[in-house]
């Protein structure tokens, strides 16, 4: 869907008339995501139009299902406002949520550890989100599973395909079978943001902290651990403190461990998924180019992390 010229002013000042917001009190957001054209409607509000059909308003309608769920769970994350699909205002679905006054740490452009109280937040926000299951809310419409697929075959392919060599994917293969140890046989299936990457994150002040999840429509049934993996690894270790704060200290290292390796798991292999895709310049998010993931967890591992990290490596 085009919204160029008069036509998205009048749809603009459409929308702007339930709320008695002019269009000159309107601006486009900065950072637009891929998804929704994205709009600033006064101070306390922000406008989300999906970019295209189909798919695109089936994950608008997701985030209006979710976002209350997600809240009412106690996850910091603006709250719907208005939920419109009945396409009498505008020609198209719309969603109208709280605005969070800050800028995402994408934006920001900072280090992990200069994010680490941010950081803490986002884990905080993730147990609690992680906490609803299907025997404790039930289905909830439009949100589908997560594909998890073993990594351990595509390494195979990738050294077939000359993209590795036999020893290099000898070795990440028995790479995946330590950490396979101290993944669950049957993991729960639990509602995860699905991407919980730095552009998603919204924070206040310099000093980032306050940590606002922002947009939804990637949300499903999952894994938990996956929630971990849109995150820079070198962010991990303060996620994970804030995710585990409830873990009693006797059996926090054991589970620090496990959720560690959990995590590795799909950074390796959401890593090496990458690696035969090409380059693409119109993403913001720091997991588009092929190889940044890898060099992320070279940063990392070269950094010297602490334990339980070091021994997963």
């Amino acid at each position: 869907m085009s919204l160029g010229g008069d036509s998205r002013r009048e749809m603009l000042a459409a929308i702007g008339d339930r709320y008695q917001i002019p269009v000159e009190d309107m601006a486009a957001a900065p950072a637009p995501g891929a998804a929704n054209h994205v709009y600033f409607l006064g101070d306390h509000l922000v406008l989300r139009i999906p970019r295209g059909g189909g798919a695109r308003f089936a994950e608008l309608a997701k985030e209006a299902t979710i976002i209350p769920a997600a809240r009412k769970a106690g996850v910091r994350t603006p709250a719907v406002v208005t939920y419109d699909d009945s396409c009498t205002v505008v020609s198209v679905p719309y969603l109208v949520v709280e605005r969070v006054r800050g800028r995402d740490l994408g934006a920001l452009g900072i280090e992990p550890a200069e994010a680490a109280d941010a950081y803490r937040e986002v884990g905080v926000s993730l147990a609690r989100l992680h906490r609803l299951s299907r025997h404790g809310i039930g289905s909830l419409s439009g949100v589908g599973v997560m594909p998890d697929e073993d990594p351990r075959p595509a390494v195979v392919a990738l050294a077939e395909a000359g993209y590795v060599d036999v020893g290099a994917a000898r070795w990440l293969v028995g790479w995946f079978e330590r950490l396979a140890v101290w993944r669950p046989e049957d993991a729960p299936q639990v509602i995860v943001h699905g991407d919980a990457s730095p552009t998603n994150i919204v924070v206040e002040g310099a000093g980032p902290r306050r940590a606002a999840l922002v947009d939804w429509g990637d949300a499903a049934w999952a894994d938990p651990a996956v929630d971990f993996a849109k995150l820079p690894l070198r962010a991990l270790p303060f996620a994970l403190d804030g995710y585990l704060t409830d873990v009693a200290p006797r059996s926090r290292p054991e589970v620090e461990h496990s959720w560690a390796a959990r995590a590795l798991w799909y950074h390796l292999s959401w890593a090496l998924h990458r690696i035969p895709h090409e380059p693409r310049t119109d993403e913001r998010v720091w997991t588009a180019p092929p190889a940044s993931r890898l060099l992320e967890l070279l940063r990392f591992f070269a950094g010297s992390p602490p334990e339980p990290w070091r021994s997963l490596s």
